[in-house]
């Protein structure tokens, strides 16, 4: 196989998790328990097709462009697509088409689903990871936002912003960040440089989805 990457390249997408199923013998890729790529093994454990999801329209025009690219093997062929492993699809074009999948999938969940499965606030924020979670802070996708910093009985104005009136499920979905709103949720007892280093933090956070 020439893409000897990807089991590299979809482990470091966040909360990517993977097993085989023996029956098929097939590497699958889930995001919240469902599929998003699969790499088809032979009976020699050797791959001999990697199965992705794409939008039916892009699938196709894909399939008429790449002979490598056909529709699913053992798939539903409006929705999944089948590459072959030492075809001449570039590399960077699947990867590409990895991360379709890996979205699509995951948008297929509720908006607050989305961010329970990834362990993160719209802003990134990993509440586990917070000394004021289960404490002080309940956390972000808990309470709709209403958490320990924001003024009383209303939501975080990044998530006002973000889940309220944007309707994203994250700040990921967003071209400015970090945006004015995320920076004028500084805590004032936070020196700037740790505060800088937190917006940092987020923002990669995020840039893994």
């Amino acid at each position: 196989m020439r893409y000897m990457w990807m089991d590299d390249y979809l482990m470091e997408k966040r909360a990517v998790t993977k097993d085989l199923k023996k029956e098929w013998n097939w590497i699958r890729y889930q995001i919240g328990g469902k599929m998003f790529a699969a790499i088809c093994l032979d009976k020699e454990d050797k791959p001999y097709y990697i199965n992705l999801k794409l939008e039916p329209v892009e699938g196709a025009f894909l399939r008429e462009k790449y002979a490598d690219i056909i529709p699913g093997y053992y798939s539903n062929k409006e929705h999944w697509n089948s590459v072959k492993p030492d075809g001449e699809v570039p590399d960077d074009l699947l990867r590409d088409l990895l991360d379709k999948s890996y979205r699509l999938v995951l948008e297929g969940f509720s908006r607050k689903r989305q961010r329970e499965i990834l362990g993160v606030s719209c802003c990134g924020t990993e509440c586990g990871n917070c000394s004021y979670y289960g404490n002080l802070c309940k956390g972000c996708n808990e309470t709709d936002g209403k958490v320990f910093h924001a003024p009383a009985g209303k939501a975080c104005p990044i998530y006002q912003c973000s889940v309220g009136k944007c309707k994203f499920a994250t700040c990921a979905a967003c071209g400015n960040l970090p945006c004015d709103i995320w920076m004028a949720t500084k805590d004032p007892n936070l020196a700037q440089e740790a505060f800088d280093e937190n917006v940092r933090g987020r923002v990669e956070n995020l840039k893994r989805l």
